[in-house]
């Protein structure tokens, strides 16, 4: 069983000084180890052998230390196969050996072998090719939450929502998924990924220039604040979906509506700092920071979601585009393509058979 493992830090005293100073793992201390013991099957369980793994902004959070995790592990939180071993339980609930399946929120992803509790794993329709199918785990479901749970009701359809980002990854999905829901969208965007945040179908786009050397929006090149009011008539967007973080965050709170919401879900510039819950009250504002595992509570929930997202690309109302598929042996090529802002949709390794 080959595996992706992070040895960023050995000693605990490493460990703390990590979290205290800035990042301290690169992603070249990732290392490849083969001949390792395949997971034992627990009850409930399955045991899938993955073809694909997803790589997502989360586990490099994982690498660097900003989100903690005991070292070394094993890297990725999604993939997909075909599922080699299961439990009495997990037949019980309708699964069997040899079906196609995804899953997400699940540890050890970056493996040829990954133990899945039989609650997480989703069935993968025939009409669905499984790349695809991995690609709906993390950045689909989290779209798919951040359109429809996350904001609380507190945007209605025909009112407007700024979307961060939507020339690559997640809000790729999210400006789709709002556009069905009945929202109209300003989205956001590099030049270099003008054409595909435009094929999202978002009424509205921003367009950045890129920092210099960087496939990454330069978030001083466009006042975001006066075109977002201009768009909207002075009156600001009911709701703010926001992966960027540090660069973004102050914007996102100034181009609020009355009692619109800022979702913060990501940090791809860098994570948000504290700062006075004062900030909004000039639109007694709302701030919520999510997470997928707080929306995917139950199984019923869970497939809710899943059903909507292979219905949507059955059908030809959502596009999902597969960027690249790294190797797993390129483990490290794979996490600093999409840390430089290359990605213009998902990002995977395939897994050796």
């Amino acid at each position: 069983n080959a595996r992706a493992c992070c040895q960023c830090l050995e000693s605990a005293r490493e460990v703390r000084e990590s979290m205290i100073g800035a990042s301290t793992c690169p992603s070249s201390n990732m290392k490849i180890e083969k001949d390792y013991p395949t997971p034992k099957l627990a009850p409930g369980g399955v045991i899938v052998k993955n073809k694909y793994s997803g790589i997502n902004f989360i586990d490099t959070y994982h690498r660097s230390g900003l989100y903690k995790r005991e070292l070394p592990f094993i890297g990725g939180q999604e993939g997909g196969g075909e599922i080699a071993a299961a439990s009495p339980e997990a037949i019980a609930q309708g699964v069997k050996v040899g079906d196609r399946v995804s899953y997400s929120s699940v540890f050890q992803t970056y493996a040829q072998y990954t133990a899945v509790p039989a609650s997480k794993v989703i069935t993968v329709p025939e009409s669905v090719p499984l790349d695809v199918a991995v690609s709906c785990g993390v950045q689909g479901m989290t779209a798919h939450y951040l359109t429809h749970s996350a904001h609380a009701g507190l945007v209605k359809p025909g009112e407007w929502m700024l979307i961060h980002g939507t020339g690559s990854g997640t809000c790729q999905w999210a400006a789709q998924m709002a556009k069905l829901r009945g929202y109209k969208v300003i989205g956001t965007c590099s030049k270099s990924k003008e054409d595909i945040a435009r094929a999202t179908g978002v009424d509205e786009l921003i367009v950045y220039d890129e920092a210099p050397g960087t496939s990454y929006e330069d978030y001083t090149s466009v006042d975001l604040v006066p075109r977002v009011m201009e768009i909207t008539k002075g009156e600001g967007v009911k709701a703010v979906i926001d992966g960027i973080g540090l660069a973004t965050y102050e914007t996102s709170i100034d181009v609020l509506a009355r009692r619109g919401i800022f979702v913060s879900f990501g940090n791809a510039s860098g994570a948000v700092p504290a700062f006075p819950p004062l900030k909004f009250i000039n639109k007694s504002g709302y701030l919520t920071r999510p997470k997928l595992n707080d929306y995917t509570v139950t199984r019923e929930e869970l497939m809710e979601r899943a059903n909507d997202i292979f219905g949507w690309i059955a059908s030809g109302k959502l596009q999902v585009a597969v960027d690249r598929c790294f190797p797993l042996e390129q483990a490290v090529e794979g996490h600093d393509y999409l840390e430089a802002g290359r990605s213009r949709g998902k990002v995977l390794y395939s897994i050796p058979q």
